[in-house]
């Protein structure tokens, strides 16, 4: 996940720097190909001369992996974490009466958390943009959080990068939506713009 969004983000003319829980050295082949955009760091080193962050670690990784990181205070963190374990529909860790994000947004404080990139297969991400002949309609990329401005911040990168946002609301509402197993995920394909506004007003309906 995180290498295909490095590669959308310097498609689309961002400068990305990419960190893992190895060394930067470990990165030195993904960043060649990225090109001059594109660097590596030590997660700290790039995490305070970070504005914006992208999380994308396995569920069981993340608690280890931001513990020494911050002081998170105004950094806009992208979580595209799922807590799953498996391929399974019921292959989950039990949050309880918790979404993953605000499980995450405990784990950054002071962080302005945004949900996105969570919701589809890597395959339709890597994809995003390249419509076939004819069609113009952008693909939806959903976004919770609750934090306005910070995620229309999120909502300027969808649409630089291809994808169309739709906002489903705060961590706990909107995170419920579009979160591992939830009624705006799970389709194994990106939705259509318009396909996905109306699965979402009619989910806001019938709640």
């Amino acid at each position: 996940m995180g290498q295909t969004l490095a590669r959308l983000l310097v498609k689309a003319g961002y400068r990305v720097k990419l960190a893992n829980s190895r060394s930067p050295e470990s990165l030195a082949e993904i960043v060649a190909e990225l090109g001059t955009l594109a660097s590596s760091g030590t997660p700290k080193k790039i995490v305070d001369s970070s504005d914006i962050v992208i999380l994308a670690t396995r569920w069981e990784q993340t608690p280890l992996a931001v513990r020494e990181l911050g002081p998170w205070n105004g950094k806009i963190v992208v979580d595209a974490t799922n807590n799953r374990f498996g391929p399974g529909a019921k292959d989950l860790y039990d949050l309880g009466d918790s979404t993953s994000s605000e499980v995450v947004a405990a784990l950054v404080p002071g962080a302005r958390l945004v949900k996105a990139f969570n919701h589809q297969p890597i395959p339709e991400l890597e994809s995003l943009g390249e419509s076939p002949a004819g069609e113009t309609e952008r693909k939806a990329l959903f976004v919770a959080g609750d934090d306005f401005d910070a995620k229309q911040v999120v909502a300027q990168i969808i649409r630089k990068i291809g994808g169309e946002p739709i906002d489903t609301g705060n961590l706990r509402e909107g995170g419920r939506l579009q979160g591992t197993g939830a009624p705006l995920a799970g389709f194994g394909r990106l939705l259509g713009a318009a396909e996905a506004q109306r699965l979402f007003a009619d989910l806001r309906k019938e709640n």
